[in-house]
Order: C-alpha cells, then sequence, then structure tokens
C-alpha cells in the first residue's frame, strides 16, 4: 500500500486521484500507459501531462470535466479560448441554458439586423458584443450539461 500524501497545495490531478482512494499504483493500472512514476512527476509539476494522459486520467477517475481544466488552464490554445466550466448541479445547469435561450432568442432580430450586410458598424459593436457573449454563456452550459451527463454515465459503470 502506498503512503498517504500530506502535501499541502495538492494539483486537481492528485485531488482526483485520491478522491477514489487510489494509490498512484492503482491509478497506473487504470491507465494501462501511465506509470506510476509519471503520474507522480504530474501530481508535482515537474512533468506537465499530455493531452492524452489527461484523458486516460478523466476516465480512471471519474471525472471527465478534468479535461477541460486542462485546456482551460494548461493549455496555451486553450487557455485564450477555453472557459474553464465550475462543477454545477443539474438543475442548475438547465436553469441557466433556459434563461440563455430565453434572452437569446428575444435578441434573434437584432443579431439579423446586425449581420445582414454581412459588416458590423460601430454603432452596432455593442449590441453584437452583448449577443456574443449570450452566445458564450449558452456554450458554457451545453458543455456544463455534456460533462454532467458523462459523470453520470460514468458512474453508471
Amino acid at each position: 500500500m502506498g503512503k498517504r500524501s500530506v502535501r499541502e497545495n495538492k494539483t486537481v490531478y492528485q485531488q482526483c486521484r485520491e478522491a477514489l482512494d487510489l494509490t498512484r499504483d492503482k491509478a497506473s493500472e487504470r491507465m494501462d500507459f501511465i506509470s506510476a512514476d509519471r503520474i507522480e512527476k504530474i501530481e508535482s509539476e515537474r512533468s506537465m501531462p499530455h493531452p492524452d494522459e489527461i484523458l486516460a486520467m478523466a476516465k480512471a477517475y471519474q471525472v471527465p470535466e478534468l479535461s477541460n481544466y486542462y485546456c482551460s488552464n494548461a493549455c496555451p490554445i486553450g487557455r485564450k479560448y477555453v472557459p474553464e466550466l465550475k462543477k454545477k448541479e443539474l438543475s442548475t445547469i438547465v436553469l441557466e441554458l433556459l434563461a440563455g435561450i430565453t434572452a437569446l432568442s428575444k435578441e434573434k432580430n437584432r443579431l439579423i439586423e446586425i449581420t445582414v450586410d454581412g459588416v458590423i458598424s460601430e454603432d452596432e459593436r455593442e449590441d453584437f458584443t452583448r449577443i456574443r457573449e449570450q452566445l458564450q454563456m449558452l456554450a458554457s452550459c451545453s458543455s456544463a450539461l455534456s460533462f454532467w451527463m458523462e459523470k453520470q454515465e460514468l458512474e453508471q459503470k
């Protein structure tokens, strides 16, 4: 049996592993191609994880949102384009999604007016920015719902 870590500032990768009460050796067995030594290097931040390792950890630890964490925090491209999703209850996700859809449906005609000529003029920019932010919020809600559903599927296995 491996010894229990007493490290104070544990990485999210270590927290996810320990939440299942897995040693690095047991985690390594679940992931086939990632050794316990490699897990230790990732958790101690002496080495950056590769995307395929993150996918394996997300599956082995039953934390699909780990891939979002990696993309929004560790990947240079993702830090710019991928918002970090916070864990939410299903009811919160659905209510936010429905509120976003309602708000956006009210803006539908304005979006058509703005984009019909293929140019966003200065007087349209503020409205277009607001609508774009609403669309981004809907995309985040959709991603959160996908992660929630994937988590449920993993827990049923």
